[in-house]
């Protein structure tokens, strides 16, 4: 089975994984100017290796689908409202074909970044609307309500997922060229995704609980457990500090309620920036990606928290 390779992550075109065979008739012995030919790699795929592409591959089209949920999922919201269409998107066989959209958007350009063939997407396409477009016909006869029409177009889009992945494991990809500002983002997922996460907030402000505040730390704590890396020398003594400072911003926010609480808040949220800025420095206790992505999404929750502050009347 030939070893093809599923992605392409640079601004040139993508180089096929081997030199195709010639056609000499006869080959030439070496020369003195020539090297003779060494043993060639070998090109089959290991079975356990093929599986870990396929299972990377289902896992960047999921977060792919969310994606393009989290980014369109408000500018529908708006359209409809500003069309006066919203009743209209808000019936289930309409928002269950609308979410099929916008999960078929966000695959997509996931897809055609990997550079895979026109055709492969349009059957990942067709795995995020079938399933619900089979469940239409029981749904308007009355056989199943809204929630299982939801609930079953989800659970049948994972195996035709999965088909269609399997399908295309050992497709060629196609030639992509691709310019440098598109891979520089692409290389930035963990702040694309942070800021897709806070899409909706912007369209409507608010300021969150103060106990919210106690993730900040314990999110750090929690992987540094389960990655092992709170045993450096004073790794976990400053974990732990960090622990006790925003704890006491926590209560402090609970007892102090109202507008100062709002406040304490949104600063809670926008000091750990620079925690998240410090351990992403330092590659220490979490990976850098997961540090990349908290700063971005501590400073865009702070400042939709200060938005909402400033536009609501003391």
């Amino acid at each position: 089975m030939e070893n093809t390779r599923m992605y392409a992550d640079s601004a040139t075109a993508v180089p096929s994984p081997a030199p195709l065979p010639t056609v000499d008739p006869a080959p030439s012995d070496p020369t003195a100017t020539t090297a003779a030919p060494t043993t060639a790699a070998p090109t089959t795929a290991t079975p356990a290796g093929s599986r870990r592409r396929l299972l990377w591959h289902l896992g960047e089209m999921a977060l792919a689908m969310i994606a393009g949920m989290l980014l369109l999922g408000p500018l529908w919201d708006l359209a409809g409202a500003a069309l006066g269409v919203g009743d209209a998107l808000a019936r289930p066989e309409v928002a269950a074909l609308v979410m099929a959209t916008n999960m078929t958007v966000g695959m997509t350009v996931g897809m055609r970044y990997r550079a895979h063939r026109w055709h492969a997407v349009g059957e990942m396409a067709a795995a995020m609307y079938v399933p619900f477009l089979l469940l239409l016909v029981p749904f308007r006869t009355g056989l199943i309500d809204a929630d299982a029409l939801l609930l079953g177009g989800h659970l049948l889009m994972i195996p035709a997922m999965v088909l269609v992945a399997v399908r295309h494991r050992h497709e060629a990809s196609a030639p992509v060229r691709r310019h440098r500002v598109v891979v520089a983002l692409a290389h930035r997922w963990p702040a694309g995704l942070a800021l897709l996460m806070t899409v909706d907030m912007w369209v409507d402000p608010s300021v969150l609980s103060p106990w919210t505040m106690l993730v900040l730390p314990g999110g750090y704590l929690l992987i540094g457990i389960a990655r092992r890396t709170l045993g450096g020398p004073g790794v976990l003594a400053t974990q732990l500090a960090g622990l006790a400072v925003w704890v006491t911003l926590t209560l402090v926010a609970v007892m102090a309620g109202g507008r100062t609480a709002a406040w304490l808040v949104a600063f809670g949220w926008l000091a750990h920036a620079g925690w998240d800025l410090a351990h992403h420095r330092s590659g220490r206790v979490v990976p850098r990606g997961y540090a990349e992505f908290c700063v971005v999404l501590d400073v865009a929750l702070a400042a939709v928290m200060v938005l909402a502050i400033l536009t609501t009347d003391a």
